[in-house]
């Protein structure tokens, strides 16, 4: 009789394309996802542990903080299920995903179904036949080491959520909560958010104009004044944000609307004649492969896709094996990517456009997790985007992952820039342009940019053939109002960049940071930007002033660094996890420290300074609002709109609010009748 097998997947569609690559005696099934967790609720706790107190936890904090593990009501069935399909069979195979979430379903998986036969621990991170047919070949044990990483992160978060929550409840409002990544994400939005509302504009003017060669009318080109009588015009860049006043006022010459207009109109009369043209040849090499975090950058950049859609559609690509596994933090391509995407550049763009050498790329990141590649397509052989019958938002992903892919072995990209001075009287114009000699990997791929100004250095601006001592005759000269910009709030792709850049969480987190903190009120999205709700920024602020530790950047990629050591087995889990929670400047004893010091009414007041005045913002169950005393001692409250941001409200907005609270109302006209 032929020997049977059992392989246990997260996903029905990771089953439905391993059962493509393997023999009608091996039984794929799905765990659907994780099979036990710690308690979500307290009907979720056993009768027999009601009474105890480490229960509501869920980690049992006394006792080497043993876990409680509830297998919740829905998963149930499905253990039942895999312990029939496990009758009969030779050999287990845990197949999750090799990252330490995967590690540490298969390692309840075993705890659960207790399996009597072998047991094998198989890994790929790519669903295709080769990989699937090696991984039977090269199995191992589940590995411990990473299981308790996993086990450790999970803990921390349920006790710095569990421990702090209570006391936000206690002292801002109901149901509000505090996570240990979430956080530290949260405070970097409220941090901008108070950088705008210090900042104080300022107002400049320069002069723009539009000139062609004295014998060509037709080529038009755009330049602007950049020196007066050799001193460099003032820009935005020589503001100070906070005070709006000028960082050096000898170094540049700051012009006013009257200046600007008389300037402008004087150098319209002069002779402008070329009195430099340089130009400088360069090149660009093509970014690294998708990593986690720049393949969310990239969604949000290109896609507009939210870093939660982009790891969902990355999940879905990867469980029908078209792409390699999207949790990883390695840019490595493998000799098999490498080849294919090589092969792939001469089919498509011929010999000229492919790199002399094979390109490879390492990790920046000295904690580069357990992942062995980088997120590329699927196999020995790329599929084009187009034969692979995808349609939409998976399409679009999987085509930014192949283009990606296919330019880190393309062709050094060469560009010439020329830069065109002209001399008007007393001033100095200036223009540039960016000619692309050989396009290389740009043929294929040109990396998003939140900066519009970097986005244009991958864009051909041609200016006319000119040399010095040519004449130039201008067509307008006219003056522009600028005013310095406050420092740009958020999108989802720069708070990954930041996040990754200060070592926060790891990249496969930072989906879930971002899609908590939205959900829970703390941050909207307006357009691409993320801005701080006035509850956000008091659970910020209260965590900042009584436990500014937990909040530090430092701090928490410290926890990220311990808990990779724990994953390579060089740091005990348990010893960690007590000094964490119950060391001298432990959690436990700063929370009950603290819980005495922590005033309510101050915790749910936000002091924000605008325009030179102080204005206290209430935050309750209900939203965001003001008080103020009338004439009779009487407190008059105003609710503040959701819709208002906190560096946008401005005092005469309250006076309003609190007008129309008092007043009803204002008519905006009367019904004749």
């Amino acid at each position: 009789m032929e020997k049977t097998y059992l392989v246990i997947v997260e996903s029905p569609t990771k089953a439905k394309t391993i059962r493509k690559f393997l023999p009608k005696n091996y039984i794929i099934e799905a765990s659907m996802g994780h099979v036990r967790d710690l308690p979500q609720s307290a009907s979720d706790i056993p009768a027999a542990l009601k009474k105890e107190e480490w229960a509501k936890l869920g980690v049992n904090v006394k006792e080497d903080f043993a876990p409680l593990y509830i297998v919740p009501k829905d998963k149930s069935k499905i253990i039942r299920e895999l312990k029939e399909k496990m009758k009969g069979v030779s050999i287990v195979y845990l197949a999750t995903d090799e990252d330490r979430e995967g590690e540490s379903i298969s390692w309840h998986l075993l705890q659960l179904l207790k399996p009597k036969v072998p047991v094998k621990r198989m890994v790929f991170h790519e669903i295709t036949k080769t990989a699937i047919t090696n991984a039977l070949k090269d199995c191992r044990d589940v590995d411990e080491n990473l299981v308790r990483a996993q086990e450790a992160r999970r803990i921390l978060d349920r006790l710095y959520g569990y421990t702090l929550s209570p006391l936000i409840w206690k002292k801002i409002a109901y149901g509000l909560s505090a996570g240990r990544v979430q956080s530290t994400g949260l405070k970097m939005i409220c941090e901008r958010e108070r950088e705008r509302m210090r900042f104080k504009r300022s107002s400049y003017w320069d002069v723009k104009a539009t000139a062609h060669p004295a014998n060509s009318k037709k080529d038009i080109m755009d330049m602007r004044l950049a020196s007066l009588k050799g001193l460099r015009l003032a820009g935005g860049k020589d503001f100070d944000g906070l005070t709006g006043k000028l960082i050096d006022a000898k170094k540049v010459t700051l012009l006013d609307e009257k200046q600007a207009t008389k300037l402008a109109a004087d150098l319209a009369k002069v002779e402008w004649k070329v009195t430099s043209v340089e130009e400088k040849k360069f090149s660009s090499n093509p970014a690294a492969p998708f990593i986690t975090s720049t393949l969310q950058m990239e969604g949000n950049r290109k896609l507009g896709m939210s870093s939660k859609d982009t790891m969902r559609t990355a999940q879905r690509l990867y469980e029908e094996g078209l792409i390699t596994y999207m949790r990883t933090d390695s840019p490595n391509l493998s000799a098999e990517a490498i080849k294919a995407a090589r092969e792939m550049v001469v089919e498509l763009y011929g010999k000229e456009y492919l790199n002399p050498e094979a390109r490879q790329y390492s990790s920046k990141n000295k904690g580069a997790q357990e992942a062995h590649e980088a997120i590329r397509p699927a196999g020995a052989e790329f599929m084009h985007p187009d034969k692979t019958g995808l349609t939409g938002r998976e399409k679009q992903l999987y085509e930014l992952i192949w283009k990606r892919t296919m330019a880190t072995q393309m062709k050094e990209a060469e560009k010439a820039s020329v830069t065109i001075k002209v001399e008007a009287g007393e001033g100095e114009f200036t223009t540039s342009g960016t000619r692309i000699l050989f396009p290389g990997f740009l043929r294929v791929y040109v990396e998003g940019s939140d900066d519009p100004e970097a986005a244009l250095e991958d864009k051909e601006l041609i200016l006319p053939q000119l040399k010095k001592g040519d004449i130039v005759k201008p067509v307008t000269v006219t003056p522009e109002s600028h005013e310095t910009k406050p420092p740009a709030r958020f999108t989802e792709a720069s708070l990954v960049q930041n996040l990754e850049k200060e070592g926060v969480g790891r990249p496969s987190t930072y989906a879930s940071i971002i899609g908590t903190i939205l959900d829970r009120g703390y941050v909207r999205k307006e357009a691409n930007a993320l801005i701080p709700s006035f509850t956000g920024m008091a659970v910020i602020q209260l965590l900042q002033t009584h436990f500014e530790h937990l909040l530090e950047y430092s701090f928490t990629s410290e926890m990220e660094e311990s808990l990779d050591k724990i994953a390579y087995g060089q740091q005990d889990w348990i010893k960690y996890l007590d000094k964490f929670y119950n060391g001298k400047a432990g959690l436990a004893k700063k929370v009950e420290e603290q819980d005495k010091k922590i005033k309510p009414d101050e915790s749910r007041t936000i002091h924000i300074e605008k325009d030179g005045e102080l204005l206290d913002i209430k935050v309750g169950r209900f939203g965001p609002y003001v008080v103020q005393k009338n004439g009779d001692n009487e407190e008059v409250h105003a609710s503040i709109p959701e819709d208002i941001a906190p560096a946008d409200l401005r005092p005469e907005q309250i006076t309003e609010l609190l007008a129309q609270s008092k007043n009803g109302p204002t008519p905006i006209g009367k019904d004749p009748k």
